[in-house]
C-alpha cells in the first residue's frame, strides 16, 4: 500500500515538472518572439512570399495523377495513378530527351564548372588594378544579357550567308556551314555559349574567397621559398576547395535542368536529335499540345530526380571531404 501511494506521488511530481517545464519553454519562446519582433516582421513577407507562391501551388502537381481537364478542374478530374508516367516512360522520345538532357548538362558541368576557377585564379595574379577590375568588369557584362540577345547574336554569328564565321571560313576556302541546322554542331555552341555567359559571373564568388585567404599563409610559403606556382598549387587551391564543393553539389542538383529558353529558341526540328530536352519536349505537350497532366508528370519525375542527385552528391561531399549543404 505504501509503495502504490509513493508511486501514485512521484507521477504527481513528474506530471508537475513535466507541465512546469512546458510552461519555462512556452513562456521563453514567447519572450524571444516578443524579442526579436522586429526581425520577424521583416522577415514576414518573404515567408508569405514563398508559402503562397511556391508551396500552396504545390498542390497543384497532383494534376500529374490526374486526367485533367481545365472544365472540370483539380478536384473534379479522374484519378489515374501513375498512367502519364508510364506514357512518358514508354513514349518514343523519352531515350533521346532524357539523354540530351543529361549530355547537354554534363558537358556544361565538365567545361564550364573549372573555367571560373581557372579565371579567378589568373585574374588574382594580376598587380595592376586599374586593369584587373576592367577585365573582371568585361568579363562579367555577358552574364546581364538577355538570353534573347545572345540567342539572336549566336543566330547572326552562325548564319551560312554573312554570318562572321562562315565568313572566317570563307578566307580558308571553307564554304559556309548552317551551323544551326545540323545536330551535331548544336551541343558545342549551346555548351560554348554558355560558358561564354557565366564564366566572368561564377568567378565572383572565387575572388571573394581568394579575398578571404588568411595573409600569413603565403607570408609563410615565402620563407619557405616557394614560388608563385607552388603558392597557388598548395596554398590558394586548397584553400578553395570548400566553396568548390559547394557550388559543384548546387550544379549537380541542376543537372536535369537545362538553359531552356536559349534551348528554346536556337533549336529547330532538324537539330531535335542532339538539342531536344526535358523542358523543350515539357513545352510541347503541355503548352502547345495542351496535355497539362503528362507535362505535369514529366516536370515532377524531373524535380525528382534532381533532388535525388542533390542529396547524394551532398551525402558524397560529407563524406569525403567533410564540406557540405547540412
Amino acid at each position: 500500500m505504501s509503495s502504490r501511494l509513493e508511486s501514485r506521488a512521484s507521477d504527481r511530481i513528474a506530471t508537475s515538472s513535466g507541465g512546469k517545464n512546458r510552461s519555462t519553454r512556452w513562456h521563453k519562446l514567447r519572450r524571444d518572439i516578443w524579442r526579436d519582433r522586429y526581425l520577424f516582421l521583416m522577415i514576414a513577407p518573404v515567408v508569405a512570399y514563398y508559402i503562397l507562391f511556391h508551396y500552396v501551388p504545390m498542390y497543384g502537381a497532383t494534376i500529374a495523377f490526374k486526367e485533367f481537364t481545365p472544365g472540370k478542374g483539380i478536384f473534379g478530374s479522374p484519378w489515374v495513378g501513375f498512367e502519364n508516367f508510364q506514357t512518358f516512360f514508354n513514349s518514343f522520345y523519352f531515350e533521346r530527351i532524357v539523354r540530351n538532357t543529361i549530355l547537354l548538362s554534363l558537358y556544361t558541368l565538365l567545361w564550364g564548372f573549372p573555367v571560373p576557377i581557372i579565371f579567378a585564379l589568373l585574374l588574382n595574379e594580376l598587380r595592376n588594378r586599374a586593369f584587373k577590375r576592367s577585365v573582371q568588369t568585361i568579363s562579367y557584362l555577358p552574364h546581364f544579357i538577355s538570353v534573347v540577345v545572345v540567342a539572336g547574336m549566336i543566330v547572326k554569328f552562325l548564319s551560312p550567308n554573312n554570318g562572321v564565321f562562315n565568313k572566317m571560313l570563307g578566307t580558308i576556302g571553307v564554304g559556309p556551314i548552317d551551323f544551326l541546322s545540323k545536330p551535331e554542331w548544336f551541343r558545342t555552341i549551346f555548351v560554348t555559349s554558355e560558358i561564354w555567359q557565366g564564366f566572368g559571373w561564377g568567378a565572383i564568388i572565387y575572388l571573394a574567397a581568394l579575398a578571404g585567404i588568411d595573409p600569413s599563409l603565403y607570408e609563410a610559403s615565402d620563407v619557405d621559398g616557394a614560388t608563385r606556382w607552388q603558392k597557388m598549387l598548395f596554398v590558394t587551391l586548397p584553400s578553395l576547395v570548400p566553396v568548390m564543393v559547394i557550388l559543384l553539389i548546387l550544379n549537380c542538383g541542376n543537372l536535369m535542368v537545362v538553359g531552356f529558353e536559349k534551348v528554346l529558341l536556337i533549336y529547330s526540328p532538324s537539330t531535335y536529335e542532339t538539342s531536344d530536352v526535358i523542358q523543350t519536349y515539357i513545352y510541347r505537350r503541355g503548352i502547345i499540345q495542351a496535355d497539362y497532366s503528362l507535362a505535369a508528370a514529366i516536370g515532377l519525375f524531373n524535380s525528382t530526380i534532381n533532388l535525388i542527385l542533390l542529396v547524394a552528391v551532398n551525402r558524397l561531399a560529407r563524406r569525403f571531404s567533410e564540406t557540405s549543404l547540412w
